[in-house]
């Protein structure tokens, strides 16, 4: 039985991602496994495709930059991140609820 990789956490969504860095533009892809696959224009050098993953993902859920949270996987492609109180629910994202 596989997990889905969207939970909720009180008002704070918990997602599970797969990055992909370097890539031609900012999306999200789908699903990889029990993740969603992420793409990201950003390399994945001195922290700058976290940085830009959580820029992504603050404009995809209209929060606050402060509001998107890694709590696993800082230096590798899987990571738990914490939206806290999301404004808007991307397709995606909300298909998976």
């Amino acid at each position: 039985m596989s997990l889905s990789p969207v939970f909720q956490d009180k008002a704070d969504l918990m997602i599970r991602f797969y990055v992909q860095p370097k890539a031609s533009r900012d999306q999200f892809v789908g699903l990889h496994g029990d993740e969603i696959k992420v793409a990201i224009t950003a390399p994945p050098v001195d922290g700058k495709a976290n940085g830009h993953l959580v820029k992504f993902l603050a404009k995809q859920f209209r929060v606050a930059k402060g509001q998107i949270i890694i709590e696993k996987g800082e230096t590798g492609r899987h990571k738990l991140v914490r939206i806290q109180a999301p404004q808007v629910m991307p397709p995606l994202v909300s298909a998976l609820l």
